[in-house]
């Protein structure tokens, strides 16, 4: 694209944002709910202004909501189907893989306009990995922090609930940046999806065309991966934006009886999260402004003889493992806070739980370069990133054996958010053991880039953090939406699941003993080592990664068949008060269904999930 249409594709943009913002501004009053347009009305109760006794009727309630329950459906929904645009493209993906030459992606690449199946694989790999991390990770756990945490709290609602509706509003034109080389390529020969993987490493990021190689000049660059990074960005400050919320809310708006002793485990975890986003976050962002810069602008900040490309490695990689623990934290107050429902008694060692959750931020900030290990940085320095690496396995060990200890003689039912807990437990275990021999510098010069790193951190990712949220979406889909879900349905989706996970990632850990090297569209020209042991277990993560598709389609089934038609449940749906694990939210949920009642609703019969 020469500069003439970048200029005029850019002042589009700016003309179509300046609309959207006069369009809500004086469609209506983010603060009252109150229409200006003549939509309805809105009443305000509460001390802070922000009530939500009556809303806007259709679409309006869902573009000006300052709920924070709404807001946290949003970021439930927008996940979702970030998850199917990510699921999709690993399924195209596995699909070529499973024979050794190009095929599956060579029959696609035409149609999508992209010059041949190798390079659609490369945009697929990086729409998959960033799709993955940043449209689904951070927003699906923003959906349960959204909707639960000022309920835990005692909150009214957010402390500033129209930056909570900014941040949610952000990620939608972030996604369609991320995602928009797919939707230009037919149509543009210049644009292609972004090519240069999710960790966008330079030289390939700075100066990739849309047919894969090198640019000679500015103009030939693949504006695809310019897109891209515009939309990272995007979905950066949204993230920043949320964690500054979570952070006053969780210090300024707790109710009289939540003190710090009482505050709940998945608050702590959200509050340590939101710590980690607010350090981590701003690397990214200052590394995507140059990464742009050297892109557009002929700076050196990443070139070889300018800053260097290891410069960019740490700047991404000091962002880039706390994000693991950004991701991860808030799954593991899921599971610290479900899994002793279902146990019959409350968490074994809740302090030493928040200890160690406090202690992992911390340390997630000192083993950022083994990523490195095999970059050639000084042997010292690898040194003491490996024992931080090590010691950070310790406070993970600790809530690992307290989830196990709560478990051990407690009263257990296992109901479907039990099994998920249990299937993370098992799963984390895996995916921890496996990134401990990670840690190990000789250990990683052997499989550092090979498949056993992708088979780690999916175990961690998939096996352990997604694991966590369908516990999480289980447990609380009687709260959010009055009804139960569908018991058989749910039980065969964490069995395929559970199945899916192990048999997909459990082979790739094989292939990366074996020597299978990560982001490869083909393996056909493979002439030494165990070729017929690494196309079988490309050939058993396919068949995994279908199963896991299955259970996923049975997934959406149950969850929206059960919104719209599934048995009223109870105040107590869970039976918590017989073993003296109740909590905030389900009071608020009894307030919520007394009110109803009131208001001239009708007891229902009620179902549970034994």
């Amino acid at each position: 694209m020469d500069i003439s249409g970048q200029i005029v594709l850019t002042a589009l943009m700016a003309v179509f944002l300046f609309g959207v913002v006069l369009f809500l501004a004086r469609a209506t009053d983010w603060r009252t709910y109150t229409p200006l347009a003549g939509a309805g009305s809105g009443i305000v109760s509460r001390e802070g202004g922000y009530g939500h006794a009556e809303k806007p009727a259709g679409i309006f309630r869902w573009l000006t909501t300052v709920d924070h329950k709404d807001i946290g459906i949003l970021y439930g929904v927008y996940a979702i189907l970030a998850f199917a645009w990510g699921g999709i493209a690993v399924i195209i993906m596995r699909a070529e893989l499973i024979t050794p030459g190009i095929d599956v992606t060579q029959a696609l690449a035409s149609s999508m306009g992209v010059s041949n199946g190798q390079n659609l694989y490369n945009g697929l790999l990086t729409s998959h990995g960033i799709t993955m991390l940043f449209l689904f990770g951070t927003p699906i756990l923003a959906a349960f922090s959204n909707y639960l945490v000022p309920l835990l709290i005692d909150a009214d609602d957010m402390a500033f609930p129209r930056i909570n509706a900014i941040a949610f509003w952000m990620l939608p034109p972030g996604a369609v940046l991320i995602w928009a080389g797919f939707f230009i390529a037919p149509f543009v020969d210049s644009v292609a999806p972004s090519m240069a993987s999710w960790t966008m490493y330079p030289p390939q990021s700075v100066s990739q065309t849309a047919q894969g190689g090198a640019a000679s000049s500015i103009a030939q660059l693949n504006a695809g991966t310019d897109l891209m990074l515009l939309g990272l960005h995007l979905t950066g400050v949204s993230a920043t934006m949320g964690a500054i919320n979570f952070i006053a809310t969780i210090f300024a708006e707790r109710g009289p009886e939540v003190g710090w002793d009482k505050l709940d485990i998945f608050s702590w975890t959200i509050l340590t999260q939101s710590a980690l986003i607010l350090f981590s976050f701003p690397l990214l962002g200052s590394a995507l402004v140059m990464l742009l810069l050297d892109r557009n602008f002929a700076t050196t900040f990443f070139t070889t003889d300018g800053g260097g490309t290891i410069l960019y490695q740490h700047l991404f990689w000091f962002f880039g493992h706390p994000e693991v623990y950004i991701l991860v934290l808030p799954p593991m107050g899921i599971i610290s806070y479900v899994l002793p429902r279902f146990s019959g008694r409350k968490l074994f060692g809740f302090k030493f739980v928040v200890y160690s959750t406090l202690a992992i931020g911390v340390l997630s900030f000192g083993v950022w370069a083994h990523h490195m290990f095999a970059t050639g940085i000084d042997p010292r320095i690898r040194a003491s990133f490996m024992a931080v690496s090590l010691a950070i396995a310790i406070p993970s060990a600790v809530k690992t054996f307290n989830w196990i200890t709560t478990m051990w003689n407690g009263k257990i039912r296992l109901t479907t958010p039990m099994l998920f807990c249990i299937g993370f437990v098992g799963n984390f275990i895996i995916g921890g053991v496996t990134g401990v021999f990670l840690a190990s510098i000789p250990v990683d010069f052997l499989l550092h880039d090979t498949y056993y790193v992708v088979g780690h951190f999916h175990y961690v990712i998939m096996g352990a953090i997604a694991f966590a949220v369908f516990a999480g979406v289980y447990y609380w889909f009687p709260l959010v939406t009055g009804r139960m879900y569908q018991v058989t349905l749910a039980k065969a989706h964490f069995w395929l699941t559970m199945v899916g996970t192990n048999l997909t990632f459990f082979a790739m850990i094989l292939m990366g003993y074996a020597g299978m090297p990560r982001r490869y569209a083909t393996y056909d020209l493979i002439t030494v080592g165990p070729i017929d042991l690494i196309q079988t277990m490309h050939v058993l993560a396919t068949v995994g990664a279908f199963i896991l598709l299955v259970a996923q389609i049975i997934w959406l089934w149950n969850m929206v068949q059960s919104y719209m038609e599934g048995p009223r449940v109870g105040p107590d749906p869970w039976n918590l008060e017989e073993d003296g694990v109740d909590s905030r939210e389900w009071d608020w949920f009894d307030d919520r269904l007394d009110t109803a009642l009131t208001d001239g609703g009708e007891p229902q019969d009620t179902e549970a999930d034994a």
